[in-house]
C-alpha cells in the first residue's frame, strides 16, 4: 500500500478501502494475517490510532478479526462478500447511468464488443 492520500475522506477510510481493494484483488487472501498496526503506521507515515480505527471497521464490517496475540486475519468468504456488493453496487447505481450514455449515443451491442476487443 501506498501512502497517497487524498483530502476527500480521512484517512482512516482510504486505508479502510485499500484493504479492501487489496481483499478484492486478491492480494490480500482469506486467512491471511493484515500487517500489524504499528508497521502499517510506519510505512505510510500515519498515526497508529488512524490506522487502528480503520482496521477496527474492518471487524466491525466482518471482513477480518482478531486473533488475540497474533493480529488481524482476513476472513473466509470476505471477498465473495465484497464482490457481490460492489457488483450489486454496479448494477443498481452505476449499469443504469451507462446504459443511458449508450442509448443517448445510439450505440449498439456490436459496436460496443467491437470496442472493447480494441483496449
Amino acid at each position: 500500500m501506498t501512502p497517497d492520500w487524498t483530502d476527500d475522506q480521512p484517512i482512516y477510510r482510504q486505508l479502510k478501502d485499500k484493504v479492501v481493494a487489496a481483499i478484492m484483488e486478491g492480494s490480500l487472501r482469506e486467512g491471511e494475517a493484515l500487517p500489524s498496526v504499528r508497521n502499517v503506521a510506519v510505512d505510510l507515515q500515519i498515526n497508529p490510532i488512524t490506522a487502528s480505527k480503520a482496521y477496527q471497521e474492518l471487524v466491525m464490517d466482518g471482513l477480518v478479526e482478531k486473533k488475540r496475540g497474533l493480529g488481524m486475519f482476513v476472513v473466509d468468504g470476505a471477498r465473495d462478500r465484497l464482490m457481490e456488493a460492489e457488483r450489486d453496487r454496479f448494477i443498481k447505481e452505476e449499469w443504469p447511468r451507462v446504459l443511458e450514455t449508450i442509448r443517448r449515443l445510439g450505440l449498439n451491442a456490436e459496436e460496443l464488443l467491437k470496442s472493447s476487443q480494441k483496449h
